[in-house]
């Protein structure tokens, strides 16, 4: 399990380094279709600049969202673990990942 350099559309991408990554990955008002690829984007840019976990924020809604979201977690080879955010984490708008 390694870590592929592949550049998100959201944002800027990252040049290599943990301070050009955010630890929060927003999907707010995004269609599931808009937010896949960045979700994949996402967590190999994350994986690169070495960070070991991460939020991703969804919002809570109709759960659409959430659910693609957990779907796509339990088969990326980058993710150890993922869980829904705590009280202070964003709570069911929010899914926290290990990688």
């Amino acid at each position: 399990m390694g870590c592929k350099r592949t550049i998100y559309t959201e944002g800027k991408g990252v040049s290599g380094g943990k301070e050009d990554v955010s630890p929060e990955l927003d999907l707010h008002a995004l269609t599931v279709d808009e937010a896949l690829p960045l979700i994949h984007g996402y967590l190999n840019d994350a994986c690169l600049a070495g960070m070991k976990e991460v939020r991703i924020v969804h919002g809570k809604g109709t759960g659409a969202l959430r659910r693609v979201v957990m779907r796509e977690l339990k088969n990326h080879p980058l993710v150890k673990s993922f869980r829904t955010g705590s009280r202070y984490e964003g709570s069911t708008g929010a899914t926290i990942v290990e990688l």
